[in-house]
């Protein structure tokens, strides 16, 4: 499984995609996959770290999820935060205009 963070990362987050849609979702604490990554587990350290990408294995092995990783995040006053601009926008969803693509199709999208 592939980790998208610096080495020294203090905060770290697991995300993945779910396979029956393709949308990003996150690991929570009680081991739900959430689209809101305010709901993400945020494991400090290097170790909580490691047991948090291992607790995705499970979902991997039954095609709930594919490609896990682990990625840097802050903890802010407001909630947390993605530290890469990789995560925020895969967080807020394709950077195309939302008249095409997949979001083209969703009603009240272009009002």
């Amino acid at each position: 499984m592939a980790q998208h963070t610096r080495k020294g990362a203090q905060f770290q987050a697991l995300t993945a995609n779910r396979l029956s849609d393709g949308i990003v979702v996150y690991l929570t604490a009680d081991d739900r996959w959430s689209e809101s990554l305010q709901e993400a587990e945020v494991a400090e350290g290097k170790e909580a770290a490691e047991a948090l990408l291992a607790r995705a294995e499970p979902s991997v092995a039954d095609n709930t999820v594919v490609e896990p990783y682990l990625f840097e995040v802050a903890k802010e006053a407001d909630g947390i935060r993605a530290a890469s601009v990789r995560e925020t926008i895969r967080q807020a969803g394709p950077t195309v205009r939302l008249d095409l693509g997949k979001q083209a199709e969703l009603p009240g999208v272009h009002s």
